[in-house]
């Protein structure tokens, strides 16, 4: 496996995701809410390791 170039640049609850070929998506965490714009995914931090995810194709 290779190396792979990321960086996430936070500006309030807004974060955007690049890549070595630049941005890559945006994110939006509030709380312990946060949603993807890549896979347009809604996703919840429980307590411990625990998280809840909700893909947009199956709503």
């Amino acid at each position: 496996m290779g190396v792979v170039f990321r960086k996430r640049q936070k500006i309030g609850p807004l974060i955007l995701n690049f890549t070595e070929n630049g941005y890559s998506s945006w994110s939006l965490k509030i709380g312990r809410w946060s949603w993807n714009s890549r896979s347009r995914a809604h996703r919840v931090d429980l307590p411990g390791p625990l998280s809840w995810k909700q893909d947009k194709s199956r709503s």
